[in-house]
Parts: C-alpha cells; structure tokens; sequence
C-alpha cells in the first residue's frame, strides 16, 4: 500500500498546516482532497488517504486545527474527545476549513479532475465543497452533522451524504430534510449503522456499510472523469 509524508502547505491566510501527502499507485485517476474528523489527522485518516491512493487518486488531507493545536491527533473519548469538540465548535472558524480546502484543490487541480471526501467534520466539509467551492468534480460526506441545516444550498457538482439510521447526533429528521431538498446533483444514502460507522476504531463500525458506503465513493468519483 502506499505511504505518505506530512508536508507543510501554505494556505490562503498565509499561515503553514501540515498536510498528509500520498501520491497514487498506478494510474493517476485524479486528486483528491481528504477532510478529517474532529479528533485530527490521526492514523485512521492517514491510512484512508493511502488506500484512496492505492485506488489511483493523489491525496492531500489538511491538518485543519494545526493553527489552534499544531499536531492535534486525538482518541474518541474523555479529554481528547472534549478537546475534539472545542476545537472544532469554538476554536477553529468553521469557513476557515472551507479555505483551506479549496487552497489544497487548487493545489491538485492543474493535474486533472479533484474530488473531496470527508468524515463527521469533514463530511460537512465534503458537502460544502459541492455547494460553495470552486474546481469540485464531485464529493462525498459521511455522516456530517452540518448538512441537514445547509440543506437549502443546492450543490453545484455532483455529491453524495452517508448517514447512519442510529446516529444520534444527527436525527432522521435532518437526514430527511436533505432528502426532501430533491436537488438534481445530490443523493443521500442511509444505513443501517451508528455515527463514525466508517471507522474500525469506533463502536459503531459497521463493516458492510463502510464497504458500500466506499464502493459508491469511487462510482461516483468515476463517473465524473475519475
């Protein structure tokens, strides 16, 4: 499998984040742009951004609270997980990671198609890119709890939502309204799983959702010229 390196990139502000860099084994299919959960770039991500790579995408996943908490690489529990929370609900400017994503798309784009993906956090992030972002073939949100409430945004570039029927940050309700919205470009996919089912060091991992869930990934990536 391929293996990346933690780079340093300069982003719209002018401040330096760490990026985990990971360039695609085989054929190039395209650039991708990887967004974190909460809890940082942590070797769960790192080893989502080099299986991305061995399925041909060059990746970037952004550091995106290394301004607030450079190095940031937290547990899913007790301190590390309230230290998670404040940094992404109050320490870290939600549009700032819009930026900065759309700084490491433009790293990519020169080099044919980007697309984005991103988990919990970055789910939202994933979302947005396809609704406010420039230089997006498509993109892919896992179960981000921002999405029901921007849910009026029509996206610009074909993306797909994955929620979890039991996760309870983020009620059906919600999950509902984004699919009432009906937009042309958009498809939001429910499974029978909880929050976080994408990752093996979660509780709630659920190993036939997260395969589906990726399998319509990479159809949607190749489908729009990746």
């Amino acid at each position: 499998m391929p293996s990346g390196t933690m780079e340093q990139m300069t982003m719209s502000d002018g401040a330096e984040i760490a990026v985990y860099h990971v360039q695609p084994e085989g054929e190039r299919r395209g650039g991708l742009v990887l967004v974190q959960e909460i809890f940082g770039v942590t070797d769960h991500i790192r080893e989502l951004a080099d299986e991305y790579a061995e399925d041909g995408y060059e990746v970037i996943a952004p550091a995106l609270f290394d301004r607030e908490h450079p190095g940031f690489e937290a547990g899913y529990t007790g301190l590390d997980f309230d230290r998670a929370v404040q940094l992404a609900r109050q320490l870290h400017p939600f549009d700032l990671s819009l930026r900065d994503v759309q700084t490491c798309i433009d790293a990519l784009k020169e080099q044919g198609p980007v697309f984005v993906v991103g988990y919990c956090y970055g789910g939202s992030v994933a979302w947005m890119a396809a609704t406010r972002l420039s230089g997006v073939a498509a993109a892919s949100g896992y179960y981000g709890s921002l999405i029901p409430g921007v849910a009026d945004e029509e996206p610009k570039v074909p993306v797909i939502a994955h929620f979890g029927r039991y996760d309870h940050g983020i009620p059906m309700e919600g999950v509902d309204k984004v699919v009432a919205k009906a937009w042309p470009l958009a498809e939001v996919f429910v499974y029978e799983a909880g929050h976080g089912f994408n990752s093996d060091r979660r509780k709630d991992y659920h190993e036939p959702s997260a395969d589906l869930a990726k399998e319509r990934t990479l159809a949607l990536f190749r489908a729009n010229s990746g």
